[in-house]
């Protein structure tokens, strides 16, 4: 699958900020169909990052959101406002 079509757009509420300063995570919302290991490799390949971990979960929305942990060499507020967050 295709990293842009994997990652549809980061998710901006007053929990995920507080997920991208307190515990170095990112909330993008995924593609349906994404597997947890091609969302890291996209994150990866997209973003020049080392990613730690993966959650999903399925909203009642219909849509996929991946909660995305980076190593502690990586600093999830760069990647959000190289995303357009900030």
């Amino acid at each position: 699958m295709d990293p842009y079509k994997i990652i549809q757009k980061p998710l901006i509420s007053e929990k995920d900020f507080e997920l991208i300063e307190s515990e170095n995570k990112l909330v993008i919302q995924v593609d349906i169909k994404a597997t947890k290991h091609q969302i890291k490799m996209s994150i990866e390949k997209l973003y020049n990052v080392k990613v730690e971990k993966v959650n999903t979960l399925i909203t009642p929305k219909g849509t996929k959101k991946a909660y995305v942990k980076l190593s502690e060499f990586d600093d999830a507020s760069e990647i959000a406002s190289r995303m357009g967050l900030f």
